[in-house]
């Protein structure tokens, strides 16, 4: 199994389409960066939900998924369901992300993903970053577009059950969705665990990757 070392990780960047899809995708690697990294940089765009009492659960929800991390959050007012109509104000957002911070690795929904606000969010994040990392995470929902991820991270003992649990209390607008319950995220980094050799993880997919071997 090759190991990837993300000790020199210093800011990320978090992209997505809708509040909660964060954490949805990857809140157990977010509290594992947050806990081992000091002085952690996070900054996320968001592209819908501004206005709506999302912002204030997306808000709280990073910082208790980010604990002690600098954590920059801007959300957008772009209609849900929408997102494809405002590709000219989606894809400044995306590029001013890039140029405001130092990257060092980057977060956003895979390419396979059937939903079309996370869809256009993995298209254009890597037109703007072409030098950085981008590990595209899956969100779980009643699409049945579950990816077959390429990169795993076993989470820490623990961890799993965290996020879990962050996700029921940061997010009570979507309670009411028969597939947002402690069961669904559980048995879904159960199942990438399995996949990796892990009691839990979660998956991403990587589309592209430079490696070199000391001679550059």
């Amino acid at each position: 199994m090759i190991r990837l070392d993300t000790g020199a990780v210093r800011e990320i960047a978090l992209l997505a389409a809708h509040c909660d899809d964060l954490a949805i995708g990857l809140g157990g690697t977010l509290l594992t960066l947050a806990n081992t990294v000091p002085g952690l940089r996070v900054r996320a765009l968001v592209l819908t939900g501004a206005g709506t009492e999302r912002v204030q659960e997306e808000q709280r929800a990073l910082e208790a998924f980010c604990p002690g991390a600098e954590l920059e959050l801007r959300i957008l007012d772009i209609p849900d369901g929408y997102a494809p109509a405002h590709w000219a104000r989606a894809k400044e957002a995306v590029a001013a992300l890039r140029r405001d911070g130092a990257a060092d690795l980057v977060f956003a929904p895979h390419r396979g993903d059937a939903h079309q606000d996370h869809r256009l969010v993995a298209e254009l994040t890597p037109t703007e970053f072409r030098d950085q990392l981008v590990l595209g995470y899956e969100i779980l929902k009643w699409e049945t577009d579950t990816p077959r991820p390429t990169v795993f991270h076993p989470l820490p003992e623990g961890i799993a059950e965290r996020k879990a649990e962050l996700l029921m209390k940061h997010y009570p607008s979507q309670r009411d969705r028969d597939w947002f319950d402690e069961e669904s995220f559980l048995g879904l980094t159960r199942l990438r665990g399995v996949q990796c050799r892990a009691r839990h993880a979660e998956g991403f997919l990587l589309d592209k990757a430079t490696i070199t071997f000391g001679g550059v």
